[in-house]
Order: C-alpha cells, then sequence, then structure tokens
C-alpha cells in the first residue's frame, strides 16, 4: 500500500502547507481509498495478509507508524477497499510511506513482487486523503469491527463553523454513547491533502446491527435540532460508507 500512495502525496506535498502548532496532539490519518475488481478483492486481501500486514505490525511495533487498518466496503459508494496509517504528524505520515515501501522488498524478493503485482492487479487505482482529528474519543485506539463514514463536501469558508458545531452539538451525544459502549469510538477529522472531501465523520461499534442501532439513534436525538440544520447548511453534500475492519493494529 506504501508503494501506491508515496509517489501522489510527496507530488502534493509542494503545494500543501498543513498547520502544525498543535501537530504532536493531533491524530493524522494517511487513507488509501481503492478501486477494485470485484472478482478479485480476496486476492487483494490475501496479499496484504501475506505481504503488508507483517510489515505495518513491525511498523507499529517500532513507532514508525501509530496504528493502521484494512477495511472492505459494506454499503457506499465506488470505493471497495480502504487501507489507513496514523501518525503524530503530517510529515510522520509521509515519511512512513517511504519506510514501509522500502520494507516490502518487492525489488529483490520473488515472492514479495509476486503478492505486490497480484494486489495491484485486483486494486489498480486509488485515491489518497490525509486526514487530521478535530474532534473525538479514541480516534487513536482500537476501533470496532464496524465503521460508518460520513465524507463531506463543505462551504470551505465555513468549515471551521461547521467543526464547532461538531464539538457542540454532536460530541456530547457521541461521547456518552462510547461511555454507555454503544460506540467504540468517533472521529471527526478535517482535510489536509486529498481531493474534494472536506470533513470526515466516523463512528465504530462491535458489528454492523450495534453501528446502525446507534446511527439511528443519533438521527432521533437530532430531530428538529436547528443547530443540526445550521451544520448541514455549511456541509450539505456527502456520501456515507459503511466499511469492515478485516485487520487492524493496535
Amino acid at each position: 500500500m506504501a508503494a501506491l500512495a508515496a509517489a501522489s502525496a510527496l507530488a502534493c506535498l509542494a503545494t500543501s502547507t498543513p498547520a502544525s502548532a498543535q501537530e504532536e496532539k493531533r491524530t493524522y490519518v494517511y487513507a488509501y481509498y481503492f478501486h477494485c475488481d470485484a472478482a478479485k478483492l480476496s486476492q487483494a486481501d490475501d496479499a496484504v495478509n501475506k505481504l503488508y500486514k507483517p510489515v505495518y505490525d513491525a511498523g507499529v511495533a517500532d513507532g514508525t507508524i501509530k496504528g493502521w487498518a484494512w477495511a472492505a466496503h459494506n454499503v457506499g459508494g465506488e470505493w471497495m477497499r480502504l487501507g489507513y496509517h496514523t501518525g503524530p504528524s503530517f510529515k510522520a505520515v509521509i515519511d512512513a510511506n517511504n519506510t514501509l515501501d522500502s520494507r516490502t522488498n518487492t525489488k529483490t524478493n520473488k515472492e514479495n513482487a509476486k503478492l505486490d503485482k497480484s494486489f495491484n492487479e485486483a486494486c489498480g487505482t486509488h485515491e489518497d486523503y490525509i486526514w487530521a482529528s478535530v474532534a473525538g474519543k479514541d480516534v487513536q485506539g482500537h476501533r470496532g469491527n464496524a465503521t460508518f463514514s460520513t465524507y463531506y463536501v463543505c462551504d470551505s469558508s465555513r468549515e471551521k463553523q461547521a467543526d464547532a458545531l461538531v464539538k457542540r452539538v454532536f460530541a456530547p451525544m457521541y461521547d456518552k454513547m462510547v461511555a454507555d459502549g454503544k460506540l467504540v469510538s468517533w472521529g471527526w477529522f478535517e482535510h489536509m491533502l486529498g481531493g474534494k472531501y472536506r470533513r470526515l465523520a466516523t463512528m465504530t461499534a462491535a458489528n454492523p446491527d450495534a453501528l446502525i442501532e446507534a446511527r439511528t439513534a443519533i438521527g432521533k436525538m437530532l430531530d428538529n435540532d436547528p443547530l443540526a440544520d445550521d451544520f448541514s447548511a455549511i456541509c450539505g453534500s456527502h456520501q456515507d460508507y459503511m466499511w469492515d475492519i478485516k485487520t487492524q493494529a493496535p
């Protein structure tokens, strides 16, 4: 996965200038959203387990990355697989790509090269994003097996207002659901690099049924809330996905 993402990320560094004043306090997520051949998804998953998982697990163990995961599309748009790794800064997640790529050893190890080729045949194109946490609970910890992610297109002049509304309106509800065991984690992230989506909301639960139940309860709590309407006026377009976490660390 690192090999696929490194080139496009480095090409964008020249025009991307992320805020750094609070980098050490935030979680940065380098996410790779893959377009795949539906008939070859198991081929991609097999390559991840055999080639990338040992490398990424070792990266967590030695501090190269804080965490990583591989997730499968359940419901949503055209992205069929999601891979990501996390770190304490924008630079850290960028640098990790080169480090992890070198460790896959696909240039001299024939078996690794075969697995890498198999992965690329299955999931040949991708979109890269880097997200930075704005609010959330346990965004760096072990996530629930089921994830609901909403990718927002927002009015760029009012994104900070949306962030404030999330902290004021949504955060107390999400925090209570984590405390009550109805959610495992939740997060609100801002765009640092990538395509059209400017904000990302995530929530995770132990299984899809628990996730849907929690999301339904939140929807009911927000019914007729004018502040929720204010948020929708800022981030009025979105794409929903449900992901199944296939493997992760920590």
